[in-house]
């Protein structure tokens, strides 16, 4: 039920900015017969909590506006990102830098690294390839490594293994990771957020406030990397103060 109404929902406000809750109602069970209203009426007030909905009125439901994640992808971001995309043309991967995250956080850090997120066959070559270009490169570096190394270098480049049908996105010819994958990774990867660990409560509140999230794209990753139920509990924590 949840998503397949979901879907359907952006479509009933086609021809009108908000609707009645009736007139609503009667949309989706004209689409979902098999639903009783009792169901329905639950299901629309956990889709205003989740930011899906607005209420801008009693009785009125009208589609939450939020934009969308577009970060600043810069020319030294999509140079490299050509170059491995040259010499890989096959593979899955994706490329941010850690300054996005400025944007959702009280205190800003000072240094910033390019992430880059590939297929673990082939990272040791692009490891080595980079390397022979002079790049400051680190290949899944532990917190030993990023204490004495990492966090006291300047443009540094760190590889990861991109995890199998990760939510990434291809926004001015690069791919890069969603806004829900990096929610996710921050609460995983410790080491790499470490910078952002004091603050998740303070960035998923900026990330939901500011952009719309997709819970289930959110909800499917976090299972992927088996955390389904402590990236849950952090989203519905910050629904409730919405």
């Amino acid at each position: 039920m949840t998503n397949t109404i979901e879907n359907k929902i952006p479509s009933y406000f086609k021809e009108h900015k908000s609707i009645s809750k009736s007139d609503l109602v009667k949309c989706i069970l004209k689409d979902f017969p098999e639903f009783k209203e009792s169901s329905i009426n639950v299901y629309l007030s956990k889709l205003k909590k989740a930011g899906l909905l607005k209420n801008p009125t009693r009785g009125v439901y009208a589609l939450e506006e939020k934009k969308e994640f577009l970060p600043n992808i810069d020319s030294k971001l999509k140079r490299l990102f050509n170059k491995i995309k040259k010499d890989y043309p096959f593979i899955d991967f994706c490329i941010w830098n850690t300054v996005w995250l400025n944007d959702f956080m009280r205190h800003q850090p000072f240094k910033f690294y390019t992430i880059v997120e590939l297929e673990k066959d082939v990272a040791q070559s692009v490891f080595y390839k980079l390397k022979d270009q002079g790049k400051s490169v680190f290949l899944e570096p532990d917190a030993e490594t990023f204490e004495l190394y990492i966090h006291n270098s300047d443009d540094v480049i760190i590889l990861k293994q991109l995890v199998s049908e990760a939510p990434i996105v291809e926004i001015e010819n690069v791919v890069i990771p969603s806004l829900e994958k990096l929610l996710v990774d921050m609460i995983i990867d410790t080491d790499l957020y470490a910078a952002q660990q004091g603050e998740l409560d303070f960035i998923y509140q900026s990330a939901f406030d500011k952009f719309g999230i997709n819970q289930g794209k959110m909800k499917r990753y976090a299972h992927r990397r088996n955390r389904e139920k402590e990236v849950e509990k952090r989203t519905n924590l910050t629904l409730a103060n919405n």
